[in-house]
């Protein structure tokens, strides 16, 4: 039997990584994903780690929050007790792959469109911009030799 969880998400907080008394790396990063649709749509918080070698790369300076990811892992659920008594329950995923899958979110920059609308505003024409070197409008040139 398989077990095997599989999904795309945002990043909730920045990662983190911490060290075992043994000696072994742990990357932990919570992933928020929308389930359901309209006034049902729920939104599931699940925590992953990576463990060993790969938890001390360079993916903790990319796992920021916002961040778009897929991710996919071996899923389990634990309860436990609230400090108001009530039981509680987590979702945690040993992630086998975290995936960085678009840009992030961030407020304080434009997007991309906003760039654009910028330059029309200073008096740049889209003619003035570097030319493309992909025309597909332009005839295609159909002399091949065999």
């Amino acid at each position: 039997m398989s077990n095997v969880f599989s999904f795309t998400g945002t990043v909730g907080r920045d990662a983190e990584v911490r060290y075992l008394p043994s000696g072994q790396a742990v990357l932990n990063v919570t992933v928020a994903n929308n389930i359901g649709f309209g006034e049902k749509q729920q939104t599931l918080w699940i925590r992953c780690a990576v463990w060993g070698k790969r938890a001390e790369g360079q993916l903790q300076n990319y796992l920021k929050k916002g961040q778009q990811v897929f991710v996919s892992g071996e899923l389990s659920q634990s309860e436990y007790r609230a400090q108001d008594g009530s039981t509680k329950t987590s979702l945690e995923l040993n992630a086998n792959i975290i995936d960085l899958v678009g840009k992030r979110n961030e407020s304080n920059q434009p997007s991309q469109q906003n760039y654009q609308s910028q330059g029309a505003q200073q008096g740049q024409s889209s003619a003035q911009q570097a030319p493309s070197h992909d025309n597909f409008d332009a005839p295609y040139d159909d002399d091949i030799p065999f």
